[in-house]
């Protein structure tokens, strides 16, 4: 059974830094396309950074593009989310949706979703 944990969520002052986790079981994640989205209450779920299988190539939605950096670490079968010079818009639930078929630009569909780690960041 595939299963998707992510961790490393906090609170955290504006300019700060935090990295998230998301590991896998079940799966290989460098066998697919892995994506981070965040949610805020009362709006919709939003992709923030997708990286793909095989050739690993990144891609990042305008806002958080030189802050984060996602990466993979398939020895661990973990996708990191490093987030840099955070904001208080960065502010939401963040969650990875691992094993998607493919990137559609910085978003990812047909994975499996994790429960989310809480991101604050305060001003």
């Amino acid at each position: 059974e595939a299963q998707v944990v992510e961790s490393g969520g906090g609170l955290v002052q504006a300019g700060g830094s935090l990295t998230l986790s998301c590991t896998s079981s079940g799966f290989t994640v460098n066998d697919y396309a892995i994506g981070w989205f965040r949610q805020v209450p009362g709006k919709e779920r939003e992709g923030v950074s997708c990286i793909s299988s095989r050739n690993s190539r990144t891609y990042y939605r305008e806002s958080v593009k030189g802050r984060f950096t996602i990466s993979r670490a398939n020895a661990k079968n973990t996708v990191y989310l490093q987030m840099n010079s955070l904001k208080p818009e960065d502010t939401a639930v963040y969650y990875c949706a691992a094993g998607c078929d493919a990137c559609l630009d910085y978003e990812c569909y047909g994975g499996y979703w994790g429960q989310g780690t809480q991101v604050t960041v305060s001003s």
